[in-house]
């Protein structure tokens, strides 16, 4: 049975005391999992990952961790097992240097110099930013600015790891890049949650598929199973991704071999075909 760290039961957060931007979201958090977020803008995304960081408390309902419940007393102890990497960079990064930027999350947790130290060369080497370390952020790229936004909360050793639209502004070379660390910190046996608009991600890349709509999480679960359901993902303004979309119309036509699973990847579809000729 799969491990639940994280477990929202009915939150509910106003941010003016009249519009809910969290309306009874519910959903639940395994270890080491990869969980794709979707939903329009404003579906309430944004506020479950800052409530589940411990930046907001919700208005009411239910937060376990570890099967541990958090009040608002214990809203620091989400802050130091959840790290968050907002969607525009300029709006997390505030220090005059990379490896000061870096250092600035370990030092507020009152870390020994040495502990410190260690942890900001480990952060600087994963993501590849040593010859940037004493560069100014502000002169960096889009591409380079996320990965300091990622360092930030490698830093801070946090296990349980959002990311709020991480592919926004970064060109291809920049998306496959961000893809092969997400990757290797998967590998390592973090857990990810990330929001996206890009449905071909989510399907190839999440083990599961959650979709806010007007702050409630509507579904979750595998993505073929989230993806497939059509009253879903009209009600959602959302569409399949095209891998999906296309296989499903060839297995309609008899092209695949019955039975099969929709493949990952472009190749591995074309694979699948090869096989059947």
């Amino acid at each position: 049975m799969r491990e639940i760290v994280f477990r929202a039961k009915d939150l509910y957060f106003s941010y003016d005391g009249k519009k809910n931007a969290l309306d009874g979201a519910s959903l639940d958090l395994y270890a080491g999992e990869r969980l794709a977020v979707l939903g329009a803008n404003g579906a309430g995304k944004s506020t479950f990952f800052l409530c589940l960081n411990g930046v907001l408390a919700p208005d009411r309902g239910t937060m376990l961790l570890d099967g541990e419940l958090i009040g608002k007393k214990e809203r620091g102890r989400l802050c130091r097992r959840a790290g968050i990497v907002f969607q525009n960079a300029d709006d997390q990064i505030i220090a005059s240097t990379v490896a000061a930027e870096v250092s600035f999350g370990p030092m507020n947790l009152r870390l020994p110099e040495a502990e410190v130290a260690c942890r900001v060369e480990h952060a600087l080497d994963y993501m590849e930013l040593q010859p940037f370390r004493a560069r100014p952020p502000h002169e960096l790229s889009g591409g380079e600015k996320k990965r300091v936004t990622i360092a930030d909360i490698l830093a801070m050793e946090n296990d349980i790891l959002l990311f709020d639209e991480p592919g926004a502004s970064l060109d291809p070379a920049g998306e496959e890049r961000l893809e092969a660390v997400l990757d290797r910190l998967h590998a390592d046996g973090r857990t990810l949650v990330i929001s996206t608009h890009d449905m071909d991600f989510a399907y190839r890349w999440a083990d599961r598929i959650a979709v806010f709509c007007a702050g409630r999480v509507l579904a979750a679960g595998a993505p073929e199973t989230v993806f497939r359901d059509t009253r879903l993902m009209a009600r959602t303004h959302l569409r399949p991704p095209l891998l999906l979309d296309v296989f499903d119309r060839l297995a309609a036509r008899g092209f695949v071999p019955a039975g099969a699973a929709c493949p990952k990847t472009p190749d591995g579809l074309e694979a699948l075909l090869g096989r059947e000729k």
